[in-house]
């Protein structure tokens, strides 16, 4: 099974409903309607990637 270890950036849609985590480190239980927000700690565009956990 592959993983998939795609970056997402702020604006992009969520591909799929889950849980992601920014490159601070905070998460956030995104819905596959949503688009990525800014980083909950800096309040800056981020890149986020899906949590495995």
């Amino acid at each position: 099974m592959s993983k998939d270890y795609r970056e997402y950036r702020t604006g992009q849609g969520v591909p799929a409903e889950g849980t992601y985590i920014c490159q601070s480190g905070a998460k956030a239980k995104l819905s596959e309607k949503d688009d990525f927000p800014v980083c909950p700690v800096s309040n800056k565009e981020t890149y986020w990637k899906h949590d495995d956990e």
